[in-house]
């Protein structure tokens, strides 16, 4: 058995949509890196060629995808973009997801006037922007009856944190998809089809930064509680959530379906006590 091969992903094709953020592009470069070609998948163009530009300077393949994960025509037109470029698709990464103000229980925002049309859009950003790129590329798979898709979860859905109550819910549903769909997806067309799901623990990305670190750069009061409850005493780094992706993508998972990693820093296994 050659160890390297197991975790080699040379011919393989990734589709990561939420390429342009912080930690969807840290995984884009992840799989290039391990030898995958891979489409940048972002709503605005010109950051999507960036980001695959960058893979490329560094030695990678990759291309740059403009498609709204929300936008089915959008999707089917990046699918056949890739298939034309690329003629096969192995591996999806649903990065594209994210939290919405309004539906953060913060200042005047209360469980009772949370607005409805807050939660339906975290829940169409992080929901319907899995299962609609998974239906897309995923039937791709199905046609090549091998492939692999990874979603991403969050802490949110396995622990209960304060304030997010709309992205928590809406990451418990494709912790529950993520399952429901590996059962599918094994018995109908086979083994070689797979779905798991990764759960980042805290990492600082654009649209948490405000809440977590001070100005300075220092954890706010909130970043402090998170990394007191956090067993390795830090928050995560972008890179450290390569290694899962690149073990779900590849051969060396052939076997693992249906689950979710927690890359936590040990969050999800400390009670607090």
């Amino acid at each position: 058995m050659n160890i390297q091969s197991l975790f080699s992903l040379e011919g393989k094709v990734a589709v990561v949509t939420g390429g342009t953020g912080v930690l969807g592009g840290a995984i884009a470069r992840g799989l290039a890196a391990a030898g995958a070609k891979v489409g940048i998948l972002g709503r605005r163009a010109e950051v999507a060629d960036s980001v695959a530009a960058e893979i490329v300077a560094a030695g990678g393949t990759a291309s740059g995808l403009a498609a709204d994960v929300l936008n089915k025509e959008q999707l089917l037109a990046a699918r056949q973009t890739v298939l034309d470029k690329w003629g096969r698709l192995d591996i999806l990464v649903n990065g594209a997801g994210g939290n919405i103000p309004g539906s953060t229980i913060v200042g005047d925002v209360t469980f009772f006037n949370m607005p409805e049309s807050a939660v339906n859009q975290v829940m169409a950003l992080n929901f319907n922007g899995t299962l609609l790129p998974t239906q897309v590329f995923g039937e791709v798979m199905v046609e090549q009856k091998s492939g692999s898709i990874i979603n991403i979860s969050s802490m949110a859905s396995q622990r209960a944190l304060t304030r997010v109550l709309g992205y928590s819910a809406a990451k418990s549903a494709v912790d529950i998809f993520t399952r429901w769909l590996a059962v599918d997806f094994a018995q109908k067309y086979g083994p070689g089809l797979r779905v798991n799901a990764i759960a980042p623990g805290f990492f600082i990305g654009d649209q948490n930064r405000g809440f977590l670190l001070n100005a300075d750069g220092t954890p706010s009061p909130r970043g402090k509680t998170i990394v007191a409850h956090t067993p390795m005493a830090r928050f995560g780094e972008p890179e450290e959530l390569i290694g899962a992706a690149v073990w779900l993508a590849g051969d060396a998972a052939r076997f693992v379906t249906g689950v979710v990693v927690p890359v936590d820093g040990g969050f999800s296994a400390f009670s607090g006590v």
